[in-house]
């Protein structure tokens, strides 16, 4: 009888049914069959592919293995005839008849995958998408457009496939084609091409060449300018995207009527840091990079520029508050923008606040912006802003930053700092850094 029930159970094991122990307690413990678990995590696979020499792993696995740069089956050490990996439907099947067997055990059964898209269907969708633009076939090029974003969002390995056929420069030529005519009679499918260029970033040249011709970039604006949230956010998103290397775009796209003040709303009215981010940086571009950066810096401080930075400063995260000071820096080296920096009572007690406080970035932003403003007053009889920068600190602060070190163009600047605060020291007795912001309304 005891031979007979080992030989059941031996036969058992040999079929790949569950092999039980138990422990110390007492306790059943679930083994996983061999036959399933990858040879690489040792884990229960969930999506078993058979490479060309006959073994099969999990594919996110087998897939990162490969991505790696190894072109070798990794139990047999053989040189891979295929790349591409085989769904291994026999195998799945028995997992999940397993792990149905085994529930009570809590074991849940692995849900049947998604089969990967491959780079000839990404390439079919996309030469569709390109007829589609030629025939002007606003609804078949929206269908298809639709089609691949939804590829590209259901996994990673999907995403990248799509990416490297050239998704990026497809959907960008298609977004310059729909862009020529009229804006409201292609809204629908312009909306949804810059929705599926934004899972595409970054761009390579040539599609950043589609997006920024002068009709594309017209449309972001449009966008920019629109009530939609969604559309505003992918539209400053591609303009990020154009700017961040392409001094002329930036040029271009400040020339464009209704541009920066569709920006400037959009920090205004935050729809998301992302957002916020994103047009905060693509301000920056545009008066530091532009040939005619004086006259952009004029109208944003018309429009109220320097004041909404420092109230976004004084409750913002990391990312924000780096790129907000640096706007608020270039905006600085302009009269007007100095002059509206000065009679704003939050500048200050921000600037100070913010030096070793956030980001070595914006300790040496800060330390540039208070030295603009404290050199313009240097060689003016009113020496306002100087005593209200030693009324909240400014003096320890800079001193503190020197004993804990910083870059030499920022040292350099707070040891000039350091010298016109003390001329006016005996006129202004400190008090202590940390109650900057006590007379203040707003919460920091």
């Amino acid at each position: 009888m005891m031979i007979s029930s080992w030989r059941r159970r031996r036969a058992a094991r040999r079929e790949g049914k569950l092999q039980q122990q138990r422990n110390d307690n007492g306790e059943i413990e679930l083994t996983v069959p061999r036959d399933f678990r990858c040879p690489i995590s040792l884990d229960l696979m969930k999506d078993p592919v058979t490479l060309s020499t006959g073994i099969t792993y999990d594919r996110e696995n087998i897939e990162k293995w490969i991505e790696a740069g190894n072109f070798t089956c990794p139990l047999t050490n053989q040189v891979l005839r295929s790349l591409e990996p085989i769904p291994n439907h026999i195998i799945r099947k028995k997992i999940q008849d397993w792990c149905v067997e085994n529930r009570s055990y809590g074991i849940e059964r692995i849900p049947t995958p998604r089969v990967p898209v491959t780079s000839m269907e990404v390439s079919d969708i996309l030469s569709k998408i390109n007829v589609a633009c030629m025939k002007q076939n606003g609804k078949g090029c929206l269908d298809l457009v639709l089609k691949i974003k939804s590829l590209a969002k259901e996994s990673e390995r999907n995403k990248r496939c799509v990416v490297s056929n050239g998704a990026g420069c497809a959907l960008s030529e298609a977004f310059q084609a729909f862009s020529r005519a009229s804006f409201d009679e292609n809204v629908a499918v312009l909306e949804e091409i810059l929705s599926a260029l934004t899972i595409m970033f970054p761009l390579d040249v040539e599609a950043k060449g589609f997006l920024g011709s002068a009709s594309a970039m017209r449309c972001l604006i449009w966008f920019l300018s629109s009530g939609d949230l969604s559309r505003r956010r992918n539209a400053v998103l591609g303009l990020r995207e154009l700017v961040s290397t392409d001094e002329r775009k930036i040029n271009e796209l400040s020339d464009m009527e209704g541009a920066i003040e569709a920006l400037f709303k959009l920090i205004k009215d935050p729809i998301c840091p992302t957002s916020t981010k994103a047009s905060l940086l693509v301000i920056y571009k545009i008066i530091t990079s532009s040939s005619t950066k004086e006259k952009r810096v004029k109208k944003l401080v018309n429009l109220g520029i320097v004041s909404l930075l420092l109230e976004t400063l004084v409750d913002s995260e990391r990312g924000i508050c780096e790129k907000a000071l640096g706007v608020l820096d270039g905006i600085c080296n302009s009269e007007e923008g100095r002059q509206m920096a000065c009679n704003n009572a939050l500048s200050m007690p921000v600037l100070v606040k913010k030096i070793l406080r956030v980001s070595n970035l914006t300790t040496d932003f800060s330390v540039s912006i208070l030295w603009k403003l404290c050199k313009k007053e240097k060689t003016e009889d009113d020496a306002s802003v100087i005593l209200e920068a030693l009324q909240v600190g400014a003096f320890l602060k800079l001193l503190l930053l020197l004993q804990v070190g910083c870059v030499e163009e920022t040292k350099d600047k707070a040891s000039e700092l350091l010298k016109i605060l003390n001329l006016h020291r005996n006129k202004m007795e400190c008090v202590d850094p940390m109650d900057n912001f006590k007379d203040l309304k707003r919460p920091f």
